[in-house]
């Protein structure tokens, strides 16, 4: 059995080294009042951590970042242009996605998952951003090109440089945005998926060491034509889903294999509702994948024999606006976030979040707010586009061959978990690395009486921990997924 049992004692501050999509840059600035500005969504220290910045930057729909492993910002985009960790133009950072579209809109563009940032392979500075824009908007707004940006944050006295910018990568008509990515079988390299415009076409290109791969071509699912809506892999990457409210295109469902790059067994499943845009996400365990489709919200069972026939629909839009009216709260694009939960933005330039609190529950288990994150700022739906960067090997598979997973996870549990902060009065964010499975905390005082126990939700990299009802004291805080488990010492102060 293959245990570890690690105690650290923190009596200072500290973070987990997960870092990379724990930060979310949203909010825009406007020549009109407040609460105009941008907003840092923070997960770093345990739970969502609001904060407001003033940057050279704003974010619209086309929103994408990244940091490094200690959860410090390293670059960003809007679409526009590229920004550096301090919010100003990276160098060589303008100027991308030439088109009529982004000089309209230099600000920020309004295309879903237009922007994804992906660490090359192999490099400890360098990284790849896939970008398009709307080329051309009659008979309706697509792209006519892929662009591939790479930047390099060491350069720059450490502020990082575009090396190469707006290459080309693919030059066809596709569905601008609903750029998504996922982890290749052998726990190094990349998948990215676009869609051809106008018929059933998935590009594919493997991101490895070597660079971006030809884009190669899969014809399966229904015709997609129209900008917007989103798409998203599962976090175990064994599942891609595509979501469009337009007639004919709706929701589509696929397997998918990481090894090959190929989609397999596709299900097609009409959302009979009157709304022509949204928002797709899966819930941690993969079970359950969420629809965010303007007034309603579903879920369907992943697990179900009738997928189709397993939707529960979990959230009528209510009404509300933030701050008035015409700033309807709708459900728009869906983003599962390092807590374990999943946030909808709202369509709209609104205030205000949904989020769901427990997405891998069934039906209204699922515990869906309604407008339930207050934000100090205007955010208009900049979500950002991040894929499951933590997702590892296929083990066992003929593509697990360079032995990924050989001491990384006990390396990463010795270095990475933390209570923060410590001693606390009874409130600690615990940071961990995110795991592939569901784990368990349980908590135990200096006698080994067990305090507490609660579940620790799939690819989730923290968790808030109350234990303001204990006596002031030492406790033992077990973290365990499976086979493996380590453990740190807190103290809760008088």
């Amino acid at each position: 059995m293959l245990f570890m049992l690690l105690e650290l004692c923190h009596a200072k501050n500290a973070r987990a080294q997960q870092g990379l999509n724990n930060l979310w840059l949203g909010g825009f600035d406007s020549e009109g009042p407040p609460p105009f500005g941008g907003i840092d969504l923070d997960f770093q220290s345990g739970s969502m951590v609001v904060s407001t910045m003033t940057r050279a930057i704003g974010y619209r729909r086309t929103s994408a970042n990244i940091t490094d492993g200690n959860g410090n910002l390293l670059f960003s985009t809007n679409g526009a242009f590229l920004a550096d960790s301090n919010g100003d133009t990276l160098l060589n950072g303008s100027g991308l996605n030439p088109s009529n579209y982004t000089s309209n809109y230099p600000e920020g563009l309004f295309v879903s998952q237009a922007s994804l940032i992906l660490p090359k392979p192999g490099s400890a500075t360098e990284y790849y951003l896939f970008h398009c824009t709307i080329d051309e908007y009659s008979p309706n707004s697509f792209a006519q090109q892929l662009y591939l940006t790479t930047v390099d944050v060491s350069l720059n006295g450490g502020l990082g440089a575009a090396t190469a910018k707006n290459e080309v990568l693919i030059a066809d008509s596709l569905v601008a945005g609903r750029i998504t990515a996922v982890r290749h079988a052998n726990g190094r390299d990349w998948w990215v998926l676009c869609h051809r415009r106008g018929n059933d076409v998935h590009y594919r290109m493997l991101v490895s060491p070597m660079g971006v791969s030809a884009p190669e071509v899969q014809a399966i699912g229904v015709d997609r034509r129209y900008a917007g809506g989103q798409a998203c892999f599962s976090p175990q990457g064994n599942r891609f889903a595509c979501y469009k409210g337009n007639a004919g295109e709706d929701l589509d469902v696929f397997d998918f294999d990481r090894c090959t790059g190929l989609l397999s067994n596709p299900i097609h499943i009409e959302i009979f509702d009157t709304d022509l845009a949204g928002g797709v996400a899966f819930s941690p365990s993969g079970r359950y994948l969420y629809v965010s489709s303007v007034e309603d919200v579903y879920q369907y069972d992943m697990e179900a024999a009738d997928i189709a026939g397993s939707m529960v629909h979990v959230a009528v839009w209510d009404g509300f606006y933030s701050p008035f009216p015409p700033q309807a709260t709708l459900f728009d694009i869906a983003q599962l976030a390092p807590d374990g939960k999943i946030y909808i933005g709202t369509g709209n330039t609104t205030d205000v979040l949904h989020v769901i609190h427990d997405p891998d529950q069934p039906g209204l288990g699922c515990n869906l707010v309604q407008h339930g994150v207050s934000l100090p700022r205007y955010f208009e739906n900049s979500l950002p586009n991040h894929p499951n960067y933590h997702l590892g090997p296929v083990d066992g598979s003929v593509c697990d061959s360079l032995g990924i997973n050989n001491g990384v996870e006990e390396e990463m549990l010795h270095a990475a978990i933390h209570a923060y902060p410590n001693p606390s009065t009874g409130r600690f964010a615990l940071n961990y690395p995110a795991q592939s499975m569901v784990g368990s905390l349980e908590v135990r005082d200096v006698s080994g009486r067990m305090v507490l126990r609660e579940r620790l939700p799939q690819w989730s990299q923290m968790h808030v921990l109350h234990l303001s009802h204990q006596p002031a004291g030492i406790y033992h805080c077990t973290l365990s997924w499976g086979e493996r488990a380590a453990s740190i010492r807190i103290i809760v102060a008088p």
